[in-house]
């Protein structure tokens, strides 16, 4: 199974978008205007479409922010703190975000299809 394909299927239909102009490397909030509830909708069709457990927390990246602070306070490296946290994202993808966070959320499409393929990855699929 395409896991960007399933993705960008349920971002389609709960955002009430054409599939096709969903690329990897959208931005949920920025450009597809998600809201918290879309988010909670998404996380529960992933969930279920996709037969993985899904923590909130860490598809879409809720505590960055307090992570990136916590890596200030105690002079930590933020891209060792995140790549703790988040297991499913690159190095190269960490650093993108460290970069784009002044511009806003950073979650992408590619960061969830990321997250699927490291749970499913996890269980052995």
């Amino acid at each position: 199974m395409n896991m960007f394909l399933a993705i960008r299927s349920i971002l389609g239909e709960i955002l009430d978008l054409d599939p096709e102009k969903i690329l990897e490397q959208t931005y949920l909030i920025r450009e597809l205007n998600a809201e918290s509830i879309d988010l909670l909708e998404i996380g529960v069709a992933i969930q279920h479409r996709l037969d993985i457990p899904v923590h909130d927390d860490l598809l879409f990246l809720k505590n960055l922010r307090t992570l990136l602070l916590r890596a200030e306070l105690s002079k930590c490296p933020p891209i060792g703190v995140l790549a703790r946290e988040y297991p499913h994202l690159s190095q190269e993808r960490l650093a993108q975000i460290l970069i784009d966070l002044p511009q806003g959320p950073v979650l992408r499409v590619s960061d969830l299809v990321a997250y699927v393929c490291w749970t499913r990855k996890d269980q052995g699929d």
